[in-house]
């Protein structure tokens, strides 16, 4: 892990979803079409799951976040404040809005009694918010995509399938991950090199981890950075140096 002047360095230099947005609604035509479709890309999962949690009827989650996604890719969002917080929680509001006059259109529409109360407050960020849960879900899902992405882009590199047989095979012993590896790499590695391996493969996730969420921050800092990671529970993944970092 950088040090902590490397370290700010290197947040800085992220392009947070704030400035994607941003990047949606200005410039030519063509980057913004380009920021826009990145937009979708990488909520359209969590979206649709988000919605299907407050709505029954698949049709109505499915037309929600068809809603959703035109809106983003129309620029429709170009009004985003992001001294207002994070865009998780932009991007929650949105979306809880969207719900609420879908259910008041099919309430005017149909002799329904549609309690729209049940849809808890957008402020309310209770441990059990199933958008929460999504946009962790979300997060983990591109760290992971990237670190597959980082070991096709460096032969030789095993982080991606090291990591992943610690997750998928957690009661092994170094020694039987050792031998899962080099059945996966087709040569001999020693539970020794397997544990190496599997350390610089949680510092790597780590520091992918930690981008992904900055990039949903405005500003980010390692302040913030840390206290989001917490809010998502998922700051039990960054390695003792992160945490112990020079203020």
């Amino acid at each position: 892990m950088a040090g902590p002047a490397e370290e700010r360095s290197y947040l800085g230099a992220i392009t947070t979803r704030w400035s994607l947005l941003g990047r949606a609604h200005e410039g030519s035509a063509s980057l913004a079409r380009e920021a826009r479709h990145t937009l979708v890309l990488r909520y359209l999962p969590a979206i649709r799951r988000y919605v299907g949690a407050m709505l029954e009827r698949d049709q109505d989650a499915d037309d929600v976040t068809q809603d959703v996604v035109v809106r983003l890719l129309a620029g429709d969002f170009a009004g985003a404040d992001p001294e207002r917080g994070r865009f998780r929680d932009f991007l929650k509001v949105a979306i809880r809005n969207m719900v609420r006059n879908r259910w008041a259109s099919q309430k005017r529409r149909r002799s329904v009694d549609l309690d729209v109360g049940n849809l808890a407050d957008e402020r309310d960020d209770a441990d059990d918010d199933p958008w929460l849960a999504e946009w962790r879900k979300g997060v983990l899902d591109l760290a992971w995509t990237s670190l597959e992405k980082y070991q096709k882009e460096r032969p030789g590199s095993v982080a991606y399938t090291v990591l992943r047989l610690r997750v998928d095979h957690a009661d092994d012993n170094s020694e039987q991950l050792a031998e899962r590896l080099s059945q996966a790499v087709g040569q001999t590695v020693r539970a020794e090199a397997l544990r190496q391996r599997l350390h610089r493969a949680r510092a790597q996730f780590a520091d992918l981890l930690i981008a992904e969420v900055a990039k949903g921050l405005h500003e980010p800092t390692p302040e913030r950075i840390e206290e989001e990671l917490v809010a998502l529970e998922l700051v039990d993944l960054l390695p003792p140096e992160w945490k112990q970092r020079e203020s």
